[in-house]
């Protein structure tokens, strides 16, 4: 039986993949593990182990005891969670929090498609408007909270300013209305991360081929139609990695709500974090406080699993292709 031929460039000692003798596939080359990249890294796994792991499997542990103002380790079952999730506090925490998430998120990348949509236009002063748009991201939400907290305020804001022109009806009293006060966390949340979205939605518009938008032309598709069924398909995963990053700032909502409303009026803008803050430190209640973290861990999980999942699957997909 003849051995199969290998190709020419191979016979000449060039770079060609190596073949599989009864398939003439390429065969996979293993390589072997760097030792010093092994060891470079070895801190960098040791911290992740111990400082994140290892305490977040510590506090998972309190959740389980009746840890006061000191750790203990008298277990008590599920009776944290059991008072927990009893807490009107706590349930309306998780009520506010899906709320402001969801409209925080929706608002975000609506708002930022939108603005990103208008720059593509290449309109002047584009950097100009770039860097207006982009400057509230880099405040931090405690800056935001404590400007929009302002703005708000019934009698030193926008509603006192407008009445001192002689419209004495006029009212924006959002921070302090308990119909209302979640609705003006969304506000200042949008109006901080809508740049972030803009910045990614416009890189990924600049990416697109200007074969489309001709072609687009040609067919005579008004520009919004364009915008709506052709490019914004294509940027499907910018803006779902960006989601991301906006959902992932919501489990951990805390100073933004502090510098606002402190969770006020009543418990109308509460969110979790500010509710395991409170335990943990002001009410010195550990292991309830601990129950909480340990939920709000279970809800970041199940937050991100799914998108990992579908990106792993693309990824294998291609590779498979």
């Amino acid at each position: 039986m003849s051995t199969p031929q290998l190709p020419a460039a191979a016979s000449r000692g060039g770079a060609s993949p190596a073949f599989h003798p009864s398939t003439s596939r390429p065969m996979s080359i293993k390589r072997k593990p760097n030792l010093s990249a092994t060891i470079a890294l070895l801190p960098t796994w040791f911290v992740a182990l111990v400082v994140f792991i290892g305490t977040m499997a510590w506090s998972i542990r309190l959740s389980f005891t009746n840890s006061t103002l000191f750790p203990s380790s008298t277990y008590v079952g599920l009776a944290q969670y059991s008072k927990l999730f009893s807490s009107a506090k706590w349930l309306a925490s998780l009520q506010n929090v899906l709320i402001f998430g969801v409209l925080y998120v929706a608002g975000c990348l609506l708002l930022g498609f939108l603005l990103a949509a208008a720059l593509d236009r290449k309109i002047r002063f584009e950097s100009a408007f770039r860097t207006i748009f982009l400057y509230p991201y880099a405040m931090s939400f405690v800056v935001t909270g404590l400007i929009w907290q302002w703005m708000l305020n019934p009698t030193l804001g926008i509603q006192a300013s407008v009445r001192s022109l002689g419209w004495e009806s006029f009212v924006l009293d959002w921070v302090v209305n308990r119909d209302m006060a979640i609705y003006a966390l969304v506000l200042a949340g949008v109006w901080q991360g809508a740049g972030l979205v803009m910045v990614i939605a416009l890189a990924g518009m600049r990416g697109i081929e200007g074969e489309q938008w001709k072609a687009a032309r040609i067919d005579g598709i008004p520009v919004w139609r364009i915008y709506v069924s052709i490019i914004l398909p294509q940027l499907g995963p910018a803006l779902a990695a960006a989601g991301m990053l906006l959902a992932m700032g919501v489990i951990k909502t805390y100073d933004i709500v502090v510098a606002m409303t402190n969770g006020g009026p009543g418990n109308a803008t509460e969110v979790p974090a500010k509710f395991i803050m409170d335990n943990l430190f002001g009410r010195q209640n550990l292991g309830l406080a601990t129950a909480g973290a340990t939920v709000l861990v279970l809800g970041v999980i199940i937050a991100v699993a799914p998108f990992r999942y579908i990106m792993h699957m693309r990824e294998k997909a291609k590779g498979a292709a």
